[in-house]
């Protein structure tokens, strides 16, 4: 169920009633009229542990450890960086509703789930709240829409330093021959001959649409039954030798946004589209422009980001409880340390705007 919904579930205690007396959550940090809480901050260190080993498959322990000691440092810093970008794309009015809607319906659909209502019961019995679930998702929308708007929409690459970084790392781009491609898979699985042969009527069929115009990528969301389904039928890149030899000979024949006859594969029939197909040696300018392009901004969001945030630190007004670091602190701004035991440690959540 972890891997089901994308979170890192079972980390939680059951929920027993506390001791009298005991104090469920502290307030850690405020960020303007928002706080953040000590159980978000052990959840937000839980999920690091866990994304470090699934990053990290078959590191030792000690390995293991070493990178969470490394990157914990920065994890209250990332819960107050989202907290000031949420709290300002609200500010600019930027509505993520129905992009919310259909994310949920997307994770249902990935997951094969007949209704909303078995995705929150899935969520539920996983230990997660469901509005927080939905709130999770919410907030890293209204983010990347934010950061999209605000940050990258900022960054200008102009073919000139294309050019200038193509020559710099000429000796990158000499490559074996490759392909890039994307399927579209119907299962014929438990399914007689005569339903097997309809099942390769449809795919034939589909194959025709996009011979007549029809987005390859939005047909196989639509219609592709294999695990690329919801990321366009993306299967990645692949030289000789990394296919098996019957679609490695139809697909190596093929060019720019070509497609393969459908192929009968184990468990069903395959359609296979060339997105880009990259001869032998020094890839030419034009064949990894958009490359370079995606590299250059990943090298620049970064920077950028950081002094985004960095703004919105100077104008906010950020309160730290003693005994946490936040790694970004701007100096600035109007940063506190709050002493354990002061009129700023509560129990439970403060509602936003309270006092």
């Amino acid at each position: 169920m972890a891997i089901v919904l994308g979170c890192s579930l079972g980390l939680r205690a059951q929920n027993v009633p506390p001791p009298k007396g005991l104090v469920i959550e502290q307030i850690i940090a405020r960020v303007n009229d928002d706080i953040i809480t000590s159980n978000q901050y052990q959840d937000a260190l839980n999920s690091l542990r866990q994304e470090i080993k699934q990053d990290c498959t078959g590191c030792t322990a000690a390995k293991l450890d070493s990178e969470y000691k490394d990157q914990q440092k920065d994890v209250l810093r990332d819960l107050i960086d989202q907290s000031l970008m949420v709290q300002r794309a609200k500010d600019e009015g930027i509505n993520v509703d129905i992009d919310v809607v259909k994310q949920l319906d997307k994770i249902r659909q990935q997951y094969k789930l007949d209704s909303m209502d078995a995705l929150q019961r899935a969520v539920e019995a996983s230990g997660l709240n469901w509005d927080d679930y939905k709130d999770s998702i919410k907030n890293r929308l209204l983010t990347q829409k934010l950061i999209q708007r605000d940050v990258g929409g900022t960054i200008q690459i102009d073919h000139k330093e294309i050019e200038q970084y193509y020559q710099a790392h000429k000796s990158s781009f000499d490559r074996p021959e490759t392909v890039v491609v994307r399927e579209i898979f119907l299962s014929t699985k438990g399914k007689t001959p005569e339903q097997s042969a309809e099942i390769k009527k449809k795919i034939e069929g589909i194959r025709q649409r996009i011979e007549n115009g029809d987005d390859f990528g939005q047909l196989a969301k639509l219609y592709s039954e294999g695990s690329t389904a919801q990321d366009g039928g993306e299967l990645g890149s692949y030289t000789r030798g990394q296919m098996p030899k019957g679609m490695e000979d139809a697909v190596f024949t093929l060019q720019h946004n070509q497609m393969t006859p459908v192929l009968t594969v184990t468990g069903g029939f395959e359609l296979i589209q060339v997105e880009q197909h990259y001869q032998a040696g020094v890839q030419p300018l034009d064949a990894v422009a958009n490359e370079i392009e995606n590299d250059i901004y990943i090298k620049k969001i970064g920077p950028a980001l950081r002094d985004f945030l960095n703004h919105l630190r100077e104008e906010s007004y950020i309160v730290v409880k003693t005994g946490y670091v936040d790694s970004a602190a701007v100096a600035e701004s109007p940063i506190e340390e709050v002493a354990p035991g002061s009129s700023d440690e509560k129990k439970g959540k403060k509602k936003k705007g309270e006092g």
